[in-house]
């Protein structure tokens, strides 16, 4: 007798019945009813080796002796609703959102010091109306947020100027760094770069005077002006210009976390972006799934997540 249970009247009294396309099936000795493999576990353990343990459908068939068509089946069973958790406490607030395909996002906020999920959302492209919803959910639960970290977009700079805002040192890099590129021709770029480079260990002060030295030793670089056929003038290095100026923009907002009110305040968003690349990890290991299933198991991802 094998182990498995009837379906149909839970008798424990089964034999194997040989294969159906490849898969064992079973028969009860008590009525007769032939079935494929019952020996599955609950649905919840199904799912989370399905999530957490980075399993295929087709692998958790071939393990479980079940065909795929069982397994889709049961995950389909699980439910996952992602509801805004009631939260209390204060702290500083990372804010991003990330993509995986046209028109399909998510946008979150992480407590800096627990790596809690304070907020998730699903976009279709950032807007403002965003992540204004954002920061009113997170304090409308009871979260005094004592601080922002965001990654560059400008418009939302002046729509959280009631906040503490930090912006992540490791985009200021990134913004400069795609303008100049790694290895610049002109000696005033690379001396940009190096500046840049340095910002994570300098002071606001020192910074400030290294860059304001930069600008001016290369002033006459950076106003050097090309003249067009048409008899009008443009600027020679457009680039190195257009960091100048992201530079100008971000200044206010890099050393934010050096104040002595925001003491422990992260300087890049490394905790999100990390928490992001996870995501993708695991969402990796299960391409085709449609839109429903992505937002359950992203749900489910950050439910779980620690």
């Amino acid at each position: 007798m094998h182990k498995s249970r009837c379906q149909v009247c839970g008798s424990i009294h089964t034999i194997k019945y040989g294969k159906h396309k490849g898969v064992q099936t079973y028969k009860c000795v008590d009525c007769g009813y032939r079935f494929r493999n019952s020996n599955l576990p609950k649905d919840l353990d199904i799912w989370k080796l399905y999530q957490d343990n980075k399993q295929t459908i087709s692998e958790l068939a071939a393990t479980f002796d079940a065909s795929p068509s069982s397994i889709k089946r049961r995950l389909r069973n699980i439910t996952i609703d992602w509801e805004q958790p009631q939260i209390s406490g204060s702290g500083f607030v990372h804010i991003d959102a990330t993509y995986w395909g046209r028109n399909s996002g998510v946008l979150v906020g992480l407590d800096s010091c627990t790596r809690k999920i304070l907020y998730l959302s699903f976009i279709k492209h950032e807007r403002l109306s965003d992540y204004q919803d954002a920061v009113a959910s997170i304090e409308k639960r009871g979260y005094k947020i004592k601080g922002i970290i965001i990654d560059g977009l400008q418009h939302l700079f002046p729509l959280f100027s009631a906040y503490k805002i930090q912006m992540c040192h490791f985009h200021m890099k990134q913004i400069v760094r795609r303008y100049l590129t790694l290895n610049p021709k002109l000696l005033s770029a690379r001396a940009l770069n190096d500046i840049t480079n340095g910002l994570t260990y300098m002071s606001k002060e020192e910074f400030s005077k290294e860059y304001e030295d930069w600008k001016l030793e290369w002033k006459d670089t950076l106003n050097k002006r090309s003249e067009l056929k048409n008899g009008k003038t443009c600027y020679r290095h457009k680039r190195l210009r257009s960091a100048m100026h992201s530079l100008d923009f971000y200044l206010p907002y890099l050393f934010t976390y050096q104040l002595k009110c925001c003491q422990k305040m992260p300087n890049t968003n490394n905790k999100i972006e990390g928490t992001f690349t996870d995501l993708k990890k695991k969402l990796n290991n299960h391409s085709g799934m449609n839109e429903k299933n992505r937002k359950r198991f992203i749900c489910g991802f950050f439910l779980a997540y620690k």
